[in-house]
């Protein structure tokens, strides 16, 4: 099912702005405008989201924006800019969303999301991660996901949410209240037809199309079924210029899925040719499909590490492959290396008898494509005394870092985050607890051993400089162990509330 992400901008030009390292960068409540000329006059092209909650409108002209608002941080327009910087930013959305991303000048992006949501935790999360991603940039945005691209970019603007996701089959009741400019019609004929009385989607829905096309020609109707999804809308992606690509036009289009698998197994073979001409191994391959009156469809999909493997590719395409439909046949197919690394192959001495590690790179690749990007990892040391920070997450496949954990202290299989606090009757400073309570059970310590004396860091924190945990390792009635600590030294109430907690369980 086709889903598209439409990303609206409203105050992009000011906001790149605000982004550049300028000398006189004004104060977060000041009033930023970006004027052009019209003539001989100086009009507002742009401002930033305090102006416009003030009132600043664009189109004003600047003279009666400074008389009505006050003094105003003026600065130059530079559309040409601001486009170069969106495509920017869609270059960005690429590498992260999807391959299928295209600017929509001049405030917005198109992300074709069709078999991609998976990858960051289904269309809401992605859509949170991009509207979070922006915030931490300081771009304000608002973000919709429809089934098309007329429905995403109408919502996006006039939806009045910032973010919002639509199932495919509420598409007209989400569009109808929205006004007939939302359609992406022209000014002059959104006004024409508010002069006859069609100022929503839902009035000109409802109109009779032949009158509406004898009066207005077939824009109205062709955005109204381009929203709907019922006539295609073809959008060019961008391309990367440092991506390493291959592709094919056929003559007539493929229409059976065999000879769509030939196909894209010769231009797998082609991608590994171009990649190691260049001494690259792909990290992230994309396969685009133009299939005819559809426009493009894209799959992806992850490498464990740098490889050009034509075999490896076939293998983790062949079952996206699969649940293509190819329509009326496929055009033209693209294969691109849209993320990539220096990769030497090494010969491998076979009169060695040092056996090789088992080469899991395939299954965590296959793991990786079902699960979604990002989910699969392995737990790596981390220099630090407090355990909750002596331990971290790193892909499946890095190669091993430098700290270890100290083995003359035993650890706990899983740790809990945070730690419980428990009931307990202990003697201060030093001794074991005789019994705690946890979950509400109560459990007889027939075993112990400890304390073992973990300080603070100071580093991180004021608070922690005299902080002390007291550790100790217990066994109950039913031969489970424990890790617990008190907080404090058990004496001096500075290093600690003298609180217990479970920390964590062996296994």
């Amino acid at each position: 099912m086709k889903r598209v992400v439409s990303v609206f901008l409203p105050t992009w030009p000011a906001d790149r702005l605000l982004r550049r390292q300028i000398a006189d960068k004004p104060p977060p409540d000041a009033l930023l405008v970006l004027a052009g000329h019209d003539g001989r006059r100086r009009i507002i092209q742009a401002a930033n989201r305090m102006a416009i909650d003030k009132g600043v409108r664009c189109g004003m002209s600047l003279a009666h924006a400074s008389a009505a608002f006050g003094p105003l941080h003026v600065h130059e327009w530079d559309p040409d800019g601001d486009a170069a910087a969106l495509e920017q930013l869609a270059y960005w959305a690429y590498r992260r969303y999807s391959p299928l991303v295209t600017p929509d000048p001049p405030d917005g992006l198109i992300i074709d999301i069709s078999g991609a949501s998976h990858l960051h935790g289904g269309e809401i999360n992605l859509i949170n991660d991009i509207h979070k991603r922006l915030m931490q940039a300081h771009i304000h945005s608002r973000i919709c996901a429809a089934g098309t691209f007329g429905a995403a970019h109408a919502l996006a603007r006039h939806g009045g949410h910032s973010r919002l996701a639509i199932p495919t089959d509420t598409t007209l009741s989400a569009l109808s209240p929205l006004p007939a400019e939302a359609l992406r019609l022209a000014p002059s004929l959104a006004e024409a037809l508010k002069r006859v009385g069609i100022e929503t989607v839902s009035d000109l829905a409802s109109t009779p199309r032949a009158p509406l096309e004898l009066r207005f020609g077939p824009e109205p109707g062709q955005r109204l079924d381009q929203a709907l999804g019922l006539r295609p809308e073809l959008v060019s992606p961008i391309r990367p210029p440092d991506s390493v690509e291959v592709d094919h036009r056929f003559q007539s289009p493929l229409l059976t899925s065999e000879s769509l698998v030939f196909h894209i197994d010769r231009l797998s073979q082609a991608l590994c040719e171009e990649l190691e001409r260049r001494g690259l191994g792909a990290l992230r391959i994309d396969l685009m499909i133009d299939i005819t009156g559809r426009g493009w469809s894209a799959f992806s999909t992850g490498l464990s590490g740098p490889t050009r493997d034509a075999s490896r590719f076939m293998r983790l395409l062949r079952e996206r492959i699969q649940t293509v439909d190819t329509g009326f046949g496929v055009e033209r197919l693209r294969l691109t290396a849209s993320r990539f690394l220096p990769h030497t192959l090494h010969q491998r001495d076979m009169l060695s008898t040092a056996s090789s590690s088992a080469d899991i790179g395939f299954l965590i690749e296959k793991l990786d494509m079902r699960t979604g990007g990002g989910r699969l990892y392995r737990f790596a040391a981390v220099e630090s005394e407090i355990p909750e920070r002596s331990v971290c997450r790193i892909p499946p496949l890095d190669r091993e870092t430098h700290p270890q954990w100290d083995k003359r202290w035993p650890r706990p299989a899983r740790l809990l985050a945070p730690p419980d606090p428990i009931e307990t009757l202990a003697l201060l400073p030093d001794h074991p607890p005789a019994h705690f309570i946890w979950k509400g059970i109560r459990r007889r310590v027939v075993r112990a051993d400890g304390p073992e004396r973990i300080h603070g860091e100071w580093i991180h924190s004021d608070e922690e400089f005299l902080s002390v945990r007291d550790y100790f390792t217990v066994e109950d009635e039913t031969g489970t162990r424990y890790w617990l600590f008190r907080e404090g030294d058990g004496q001096t109430p500075q290093t600690g509330s003298h609180r217990w907690f479970l920390h964590g369980l062996f296994g």
